[in-house]
């Protein structure tokens, strides 16, 4: 069983993006995967249905217990189980609290830390350092399967990026570069998805790309 949480440094990096690309190349290769979202969020939940055909599940630390979550991990878990992160990793209600970085503490769950590296090179690796070796006393230490990098701009960044996640010891996962026509409509709340076919090409193109700039077999997928 291959589970991951899909969190990002802030909102927008995209990883909504990378979710559904992977939830449908998962989906390609014939491996039954469950999505989960983080949070009370019921859009991106659809554009996981859409992705993979499974209805997604909502995982709320801020409302249910960690048992209860552990328990609904368990009951809808698949061979492979994607949760996608809220906001930034550590973004909670109360500092930690409600975040990303909270449920994946209580679920085991690694993560894949998705960093968007527009105008951004070795200074990533300042980035990866601090979200990896976050000092908090009472939150325990998180476990990172690695970094996706969105928005690289060419090969020659690609390398800067590499070396930053060399440096801190931490694997580079895959170097997604500036694709136009993968972008999430933005939407707002209490709207559902409109226009299902863009929504649709959209999703494929994600996976495309997942598939292509994504080391899925270092995640054993």
């Amino acid at each position: 069983m291959q589970n991951f949480l899909i969190a990002a440094t802030n909102s927008g990096c995209g990883k909504t993006t990378v979710t559904i690309g992977l939830l449908r190349a998962l989906r390609r290769k014939g491996v039954p995967v469950q999505p989960f979202k983080c949070g009370p969020d019921y859009i991106d939940t659809q554009y996981h249905q859409m992705a993979c055909g499974e209805e997604s599940v909502n995982l709320d630390s801020r409302f249910t217990t960690p048992e209860h979550l552990r328990e609904m991990f368990d009951r809808y878990h698949k061979e492979a189980n994607i949760v996608e992160g809220v906001m930034g990793l550590y973004d909670g209600y109360d500092r930690w609290k409600g975040s990303s970085a909270e449920l994946a503490a209580i679920l085991d769950l690694p993560v894949l830390l998705i960093v968007n590296a527009r105008s951004m090179a070795y200074s990533a690796a300042a980035i990866i350092h601090g979200f990896t070796s976050l000092p908090c006393n009472d939150l325990p230490r998180l476990r990172f399967a690695g970094i996706i990098f969105n928005q690289v701009g060419s090969e020659r960044h690609a390398s800067f990026l590499k070396k930053a996640c060399e440096d801190t010891h931490t694997p580079c996962l895959g170097c997604i570069p500036r694709l136009p026509d993968m972008e999430i409509p933005s939407r707002h709340l209490g709207l559902s998805l409109e226009n299902r076919d863009s929504i649709e090409q959209i999703i494929c193109r994600a996976a495309d790309a997942v598939e292509k700039y994504v080391d899925l077999k270092a995640l054993g997928l």
